[in-house]
């Protein structure tokens, strides 16, 4: 069947009921247009409603292009209106959402600007503590037992890792405030990697994990911030050896994959992480188990400050898991030089 060319009726919807509306026809009209229509289709011939009543002589033709103009243009100026309000709720809404912004914005940066004010008026008084601890543990006050120095040693760790956490919360409000900067250098990978190990056996041997070591007999260059490199290993093997149970393994691997790359993983037997909540673990102030009687402490800052200084490196870091397993993450690092020894 030849398709119909396109006509002003076709963008009028309910014409008959228009038409009647108006008293252009009567109900019957209507209907004997519709059965007209009806019967025309079931001998293969379409015609369209206004052309069964000008055939019928129930209405005029100039009447009814009248009454098809009349619609078609109340259905502009319909358009037109409605199109006018969605552009006032478009523009409504992108007004609103641009404040939304702009005071989540300004919260973060007053939450920033908080925990960087406290972090760093806590660290006066906690600088008069370790320097009074250490002196009381060396006896330089005055002799003490060794019961009063075990006690003492205990508030000398307590103290480390509330240093550890007051500069996690500096280090982090500087990232928010987008103030991470990187001293790049020549740095040996591997030397940093040794004395990471030496510097965590003990908290390993604490917990009754097996903790190794691997790296390549090459002398490996990198370009980056030692500082902050050393902190990432060290930050990335804390939470290995937090997260492996006891008689459990953690390896920190160095690989040199290519002449000019290097990889470094830190692959633990732990208790692993479920695939669905992975991304979790770089969120700020994010711990998975947020129960009241989370077994594992720590702010929830440690992995995505890794996160930060590694892509400030251009270097994204990956992870892998299976829960019950064991987790790895890993990253990359491009080599400066490489020489046998």
């Amino acid at each position: 069947m030849a398709k119909s060319p396109l006509t002003p009726e076709m963008l009028v919807p309910r014409l008959g009921e228009y038409l009647v509306q108006q008293g252009h026809i009567t109900e019957d009209d209507l209907k004997r247009a519709l059965a007209y229509q009806k019967e025309k289709s079931s001998l293969g011939k379409s015609v369209l409603f206004g052309e069964a009543l000008t055939e019928l002589g129930l209405l005029e033709r100039s009447e009814l292009d009248r009454a098809i103009t009349e619609q078609i243009i109340q259905f502009r100026s319909a358009l037109e209106n409605a199109n006018r309000y969605l552009e006032k709720r478009v523009q409504e809404r992108t007004s609103e959402l641009q404040e939304a912004l702009r005071k989540l914005s300004e919260l973060n940066q007053l939450k920033s600007n908080f925990v960087a004010n406290v972090s760093h008026e806590l660290r006066t008084p906690l600088t008069h503590i370790k320097g009074y601890l250490e002196l009381l543990v060396f006896e330089t006050l005055g002799s003490i037992t060794e019961d009063q120095k075990n006690a003492l040693q205990v508030c000398q760790r307590a103290s480390g890792r509330l240093e550890s956490l007051i500069d996690n919360l500096i280090l982090f409000s500087q990232t928010a405030k987008g103030e991470l900067t990187l001293k790049l250098g020549l740095v040996d990978i591997s030397r940093i990697a040794v004395e990471i190990i030496n510097m965590s056996k003990s908290k390993a041997a604490d917990k009754g994990v097996d903790l190794k070591l691997q790296i390549p007999p090459t002398l490996l260059l990198v370009k980056a911030d030692e500082e902050k490199i050393s902190w990432v290993i060290l930050q990335l093997l804390d939470n290995a050896i937090k997260f492996t149970p006891q008689a459990g393994n953690v390896l920190l691997s160095i690989i040199n994959e290519t002449d000019e790359l290097i990889s470094v993983s830190i692959i633990d037997s732990g208790i692993g992480i479920p695939q669905d909540r992975l991304g979790e673990v770089f969120e700020s102030f994010h711990q998975l188990d947020g129960s009241s009687t989370r077994r594992y402490g720590g702010t929830g800052l440690g992995l995505s400050l890794v996160k930060n200084i590694l892509d400030a490196h251009g270097s994204p870091i990956e992870v892998k898991s299976v829960e019950g397993k064991g987790t790895e993450f890993k990253f990359h690092l491009l080599t400066v030089e490489s020489t046998k020894e």
